[in-house]
Formats: C-alpha cells, structure tokens, sequence
C-alpha cells in the first residue's frame, strides 16, 4: 500500500522511514517528466504484466486509462491499457474481455466493479487498487482475480491526495482513504471480517418485480393468490399485507394490473410495456442520467440525483438542487456558493460501522503495518500526529474555530446519513445548526450558537425520544434509489428508505454512548 501527493513533495521527503517499511520496487522505466505520481507508479509497475487496475467510479476510470495511454505515446511504446465500466458499449467490454482471457497477453485493463467478478479474465498477476474499496468483501474478491503459476494473490492499492492548503481545517488533514484501506485489511487479517448481508431492507421496487413477472408467467390471478405466492418470499418478509395492498391498488390506478370480470388481476397495457421490454428481467438499475438545467441553461448530466436541498458541482460551480423531475429525467438547480467534491451520481458504497470504528484505531494505535511503503509509513504518522493533538481521540466532537465545529461520529454509511438528518431535523434548532456539510461517512462540519456540554445535552436527549424513523425524510422528499421505485406508491418509497435504509437504531446508540462527554446536562 503506497501513498501519493498529486505533487512533489511526498510525505516521506526528509522524514525517517519506519523499520518496518518493505523496500520499494524499483521500476526499469519511468513515467514522463510532471506526471501524476500516483498513476506514474502504475504504469510503471504494469509493464510487462497482466493486470487489473481498480478505480470506484467510472468517470475515475475513464481517466486514469487515458492518462496511461498518454505516458504509453509518450514512452514510444504500444498501448497496453484496456477500460471496462458499465456505460461502455457492448463490444468495447467484449473485446477487453477476450483479449484478458489470453494467457499469453500483457495487456492491463482500467475496470470499475465490472470486473470484479463472474466474468472470465485469464489468469491475472496483479491487482491495482485506486483509493480504498467500500467494503472488505470487495477488496477481498477483488485481489482474488490474481495470482497465477501457484503465485499467491496480490493487490497493490494507490492511495492519492492534494496537498493540503495552509488554511485548511483539521478533516482535511486526515487521509481518509488510506485510513479506510489499512482498516480494511487489518479488519480481515485480525478477524477475519467480511460484511455480513443486510436482511432488514423494505424491497418494495423487487416486490413490484417479482408481482408483474409472477402475473406474466402464471396469467390471471387472485389478490390472495397472487400475495401468498410473492410475499412468501423471504426477501419480503418485513413486508405487510397492508403495504401489499397498497401497491396493488397503486399499480390498478397507474394500469400497470387491471382486474378482470372475474375479480382476478392480470397485467394492464402499461404494465406490458414494462414486462416486455427486453431490460424487465434485470432487477438492477442501469445508469439513467438526468439533465441538470439552472433556468434555460444546460449544464450537464449526473446519474442517481440526490434530494431536493442537496448540493451538486458541475460546471465548475456549486449549486443546490430546487426540482428532481423523474419523469423528464430533469434536475433545476439555483447557484450558491460554496465548494463540494464533483457528484455524477457513483455515490459511496454502503462502508460497514466496524470499518469505521478500525479506522478510528488505526489513528489511535502505534503500530505498524508491513504492507505500507515509506510515503503511507510517512503519512500515516502525520495523521496521527494531527489525530493526537486536535483531541479527536478524546471525543467525537471537535472544535475548528469561532462558532465552526466537526463531528467524528465513527459510524457507517447509513448510521451516519440518518444522523445527519436527526440532527437537522430533531436537533436543528435547538442547537442553532447551520451549514451542515458532510464527507460521508467520516466527519461533518456546521456552525451552532450551542457549546460543547450543551451539544451532547441536547443530541442525547433528542436520541432518548421515541421518535418514527420517517420524521427523517425531508417533506416532500420521495428518495427515487432503485429500478421499479418510479412504479411504487410514494408513501412506500418514503417508508423503505425510513426503514430500510436509515440505520436509525446504530444512530441512536452511538449518539447516546456520547452522555460521559455531558450528555446528562441539558440546556433549555
């Protein structure tokens, strides 16, 4: 595992290395003069083997293939670097894919998850990983696409950054993505951890599915009939008869199932367009883009809008979403200002609470890991430096300065999205919130007219209130996330989000393990 600065100087320059850091390969060749350093150590370090270059994003992907295709031009040699990702045409996957399969080939492929199982690649020598994976049964699955001759597997994970501005805030200073990789592995060389599956979701989009092919296959049939033979699945088994019900008078209003003279159910003509569509039988979403349109102005397209309220960057500027039409597939936006990392829609994987909770021991503990070459050795104790001084080992709650305040939580994804809006909605303004903003799952940051002592007051008592996990979706907000959801009641959409995404009960544990930091002293 190395670290990279997109520029000179890395975080080893003038530093001890620790004992323990391996010897750095040395390359035959070298990437051009100015070149990322981080994609020079891959092109450097694929030559003359066959290998899988992960990235977590397919516009990520698109980039780092052409930029080794550039030091290929530059090197004078042939092109060794193939792309595959999900918006590629069929034949761009195809050829990559058989080209992989010959044993005899040197060629390295730049993939998203695409390739990180179920299709045949030959056997493979390396894999690279850019930036860490969400989860550990990803890291794994993918290091096990190699490893040939009777050679062990092996992954070489890229982890790269900016330099930090002079004036930037303390969760600016922490590497979050190196972080993530060293708990990753440590998670499963300690314990041997992968995630376990999530069996509490409300699937009401597959529901929809597996109600219109039942009736596609099977023809007319009762609403009794048709309920005892889906919602006997186990999948549905958070799903009630009344929620049933609801979708299937739902689906009659929008003709998607008409009721025959009989009283039975068979599909209706808009129902059939659907069903005979050749994509009906794929139950997940391919990528759908949206136009994103700030009055009469185009400015582009994203996949997988967030909510109304949320923040987008494209086009170079930061604007905050107005209208999410589905229909249209349309976004309005109005400019604000403001800075936020570019959002096409490849929003974070579901990153697993005990993943977060090693990372907060991976700042905390001293040792050392084998596997970091000297600039991660080198940046991994910067950022314990800057964990130990700034306090953050002490408490979740950090303060930058003024009225401006960070908050580590240390959960996961969903943990951590459902307290974001707990603390907006059930806390807001009790505690003068203003300008939230997250890196999910890691930190927030947000400006309060409340102190310390009165922040853990508030929040813990707010997390002892019987609360509905639906008074954290915004008003009018319908979280559109899977294929069928457009089909699906709103009111069903809204309540398998509540309680089926939001990790509302994790939330409220966390928040309440906060009451030694003063939670028992409350505020008016």
């Amino acid at each position: 595992m190395e670290h990279f600065y997109n520029s000179a100087p890395q975080a080893d320059e003038g530093k001890d290395i620790p004992a323990e850091t391996p010897p750095v390969e040395e390359p035959t060749d070298t990437a051009p003069k100015a070149a990322d350093p981080g994609i020079g150590y891959i092109f450097e370090h694929t030559r003359g083997r066959k290998c899988l270059v992960f990235t977590n994003s397919r516009e990520e992907c698109e980039t780092v293939c052409q930029q080794l295709r550039q030091y290929c031009e530059v090197n004078h040699e042939s092109d060794r670097f193939l792309i595959h990702h999900g918006n590629l045409s069929a034949s761009y996957r195809e050829s990559a894919e058989e080209e992989m399969k010959d044993d005899d080939s040197l060629m390295s492929v730049c993939a998203t998850a695409t390739l990180e199982l179920g299709i045949d690649v030959g056997r493979l020598e390396r894999a690279f990983q850019i930036d860490a994976p969400f989860t550990v049964s990803g890291f794994l699955q993918r290091m096990g696409r190699t490893g040939r001759r009777g050679d062990p597997s092996e992954m070489w994970f890229v982890m790269r950054e900016d330099h930090q501005e002079a004036r930037a805030m303390l969760p600016d200073s922490i590497p979050w993505y190196l972080i993530q990789g060293i708990a990753l592995v440590q998670l499963y060389l300690e314990e041997r951890f992968v995630e376990p599956p999530r069996l509490d979701r409300l699937p009401y989009s597959l529901l929809y599915h597996q109600t219109m092919s039942t009736l596609a296959s099977h023809g007319e049939m009762t609403a009794g009939e048709l309920a005892s033979r889906v919602l006997g699945l186990s999948c549905f088994h958070r799903v009630s008869q009344e929620d049933y019900r609801l979708l299937l008078r739902h689906l009659l209003e929008i003709d998607h199932l008409n009721r025959t003279e009989n009283g039975g159910l068979i599909v209706g003509l808009a129902g059939e367009r659907v069903v005979n569509n050749y994509k009906f039988y794929a139950v997940f979403q391919e990528n759908v883009e949206y136009t994103v349109r700030a009055g009469s102005e185009q400015l582009g397209t994203i996949v997988k809008p967030p909510p109304v309220g949320d923040k987008i960057a494209i086009a170079g500027r930061v604007w905050v979403v107005e209208e999410v039409d589905h229909k249209r597939r349309e976004v309005f936006c109005t400019l604000v200002k403001g800075n936020i990392p570019a959002y096409f829609g490849d929003v974070a994987g579901d990153i697993h609470t005990h993943i977060l909770e090693r990372m907060y021991r991976v700042l905390n503990e001293d040792r050392q890991y084998r596997y970091l070459m000297s600039h991660a050795a080198c940046r991994l104790a910067d950022a314990r430096e800057s964990f130990r001084k700034s306090h953050m080992a002490d408490r979740p709650l950090v303060h930058l300065g003024g009225k401006m305040w960070a908050l580590f939580p240390w959960v996961g994804t969903y943990a951590f999205l459902a307290m974001e809006r707990f603390l907006k909605l059930r806390c807001g303004k009790r505690l003068g919130l203003r300008g939230l903003q997250s890196s999910r799952p890691y930190y927030m940051q947000f400006t309060m007219q409340a102190d310390e002592t009165a922040f853990y007051g508030i929040v813990c008592e707010e997390a002892e209130k019987d609360f509905d996990a639906l008074e954290l979706v915004y008003e009018k907000e319908v979280p559109v996330f899977e294929k069928y959801d457009e089909y699906v009641p709103e009111e069903l959409v809204r309540k398998g989000f509540a309680y089926g995404i939001l990790d509302v009960e994790g939330m409220k544990q966390r928040v309440l393990s906060w009451k030694k930091f003063g939670g028992d002293q409350v505020e008016a």
